[in-house]
């Protein structure tokens, strides 16, 4: 029945995402936060093949949301260490599209006050309708799949966001159909001052193709803002996005769920002696790699359809958000080498079920081959200690290829190890970093 509803709503929401369909493969699900002209396409390319582009609207109204965007550059000159003009988003966007990356466009109006806006229903849908009819896919360039209405627009109101989102949804979808059209972090209910309750955008479902979630792993907050490990039972982490998915599937059946932030906080150095920061607890370079992989894993368990790590680049700052980045001063820290490997190993695969799923004890999923029959099991100790242990799961009619566990350096994988017996099972060595075992049949 799900499905036959589905089928039929995909006529009128060309968008629709198929629940009951395949999961999307790991190439499509993993993605990355970036900023503008501080993001080295380049040097990002091995980590994610999704970004999502914090894009501020005030820098193309110069502040006025009276003034018409002037793509291609923006209206306002940035500086930001050596780079000092106007944004020119034809050469941004392209230049990433180029490189093989699908753009999300985070549409950071909040960055203007509300009070700032005097025409709310004119200027939004004339904004977001440029900006869809110059970039969108069916659009000139075709370089940016996806707009999200405002990221965490704090400041606003429920009715000031909601009049926003109706605006700009509706020229989004006058100048691309076909373009995604996000909300902002949403969650059900209030959870937090960063996020929208969802409920407050009913009744405009047809405009909604995603509904967008920021989550932490907080086990405390103020003053410390200590996260444990991602799947901890005792924290929101996982049952925020949970909720949304049973929002989604009570409300709004077929729209996507994406996870646009979500990450971990690791620098080598010492905390703030006084001030808002000085009991705020990080975690280990190790400890960062270990949780932001094992996230996408429980995130790719779970019916969401992409997951955006938070952050791609950080200064090595003992501050909360300060500290998320895959590399430090753009060098490479161990959570690049384990994203990267991630997405090498699991790129063309998609996934497929939970083998085992014991919370203290052990998890083991099973992804499956783009084409063909082969298989890679991850299995690793869902915990926050370094905890060690074995799993064994149902493995009949395959033998293994190899066995990697998850990198933390430049360089080959180390080995995991692992067996098949006689009966068909799988024994794997499991701790904290997962371990990837590549099946195929006998």
């Amino acid at each position: 029945m799900t499905t036959c509803i589905v089928a039929s709503l995909s006529l009128l929401y060309p968008n629709l995402s198929t629940q009951s369909g395949p999961k999307p493969l790991m190439r499509d699900f993993i993605g990355i936060n970036t900023h503008t002209v501080q993001f080295d396409s380049k040097l990002y390319k091995p980590v994610a093949k999704l970004i999502r582009n914090y894009h501020p609207v005030a820098w193309d109204l110069d502040g006025n949301p009276s003034n018409p965007p002037q793509f291609p550059t923006t209206r306002e000159k940035i500086t930001w260490k050596k780079f000092s003009d106007q944004v020119n988003w034809d050469t941004l966007y392209n230049g990433w599209k180029k490189d093989g990356y699908q753009v999300l466009a985070s549409m950071m109006f909040e960055s203007m006050k509300p009070d700032k806006w005097t025409d709310i229903k004119k200027d939004g849908f004339t904004y977001a309708k440029a900006f869809a009819e110059r970039y969108g896919p069916s659009g000139k360039f075709k370089s940016v799949e996806s707009l999200e209405i405002g990221n965490e627009p704090v400041e606003y109101s429920d009715a000031q966001y909601r009049e926003m989102y109706e605006s700009m949804a509706k020229g989004i979808r006058a100048a691309d159909p076909k373009m995604l059209i996000a909300t902002c972090a949403v969650a059900v209910g209030n959870k937090d001052r960063y996020s929208k309750d969802i409920n407050i955008l009913k009744g405009l479902e047809g405009l909604i193709d995603v509904l967008n979630v920021h989550v932490y792993s907080f086990e405390e907050h103020w003053p410390t803002w200590k996260r444990s490990h991602p799947e901890d039972p005792k924290i929101e982490y996982l049952k925020q996005v949970q909720n949304i998915i049973d929002w989604r599937d009570k409300n709004a059946l077929g729209r996507k769920v994406w996870v646009t932030e979500f990450g971990y906080d690791s620098t080598t150095k010492p905390n703030h002696k006084e001030g808002d920061f000085a009991k705020w607890v990080g975690v280990s370079d190790t400890v960062q790699a270990q949780w932001l992989v094992r996230s996408f894993l429980v995130f790719a368990g779970m019916n969401v359809d992409r997951a955006y790590m938070y952050w791609f680049n950080d200064e090595d700052a003992p501050t909360l958000h300060a500290a998320s980045g895959l590399t430090r001063n753009f060098e490479p820290k161990p959570s690049y080498h384990a994203q990267s490997h991630l997405l090498k190993t699991l790129g063309n695969y998609r996934f497929e079920k939970a083998l085992t799923q014991k919370n203290g004890d052990a998890y083991a999923y099973q992804f499956a081959a783009e084409r063909g029959r082969d298989k890679i099991v991850v299995g690793w100790s869902p915990t926050g200690s370094e905890r060690k242990g074995t799993v064994s799961v149902p493995a009949p009619g395959y033998k293994i290829v190899k066995s990697e566990k998850m990198p933390l350096k430049i360089g080959a994988a180390p080995s995991a190890g692992g067996s098949i017996d006689s009966q068909g099972t799988l024994t794997l060595p499991i701790d904290e970093s997962p371990s990837y075992v590549w099946l195929t049949p006998k």
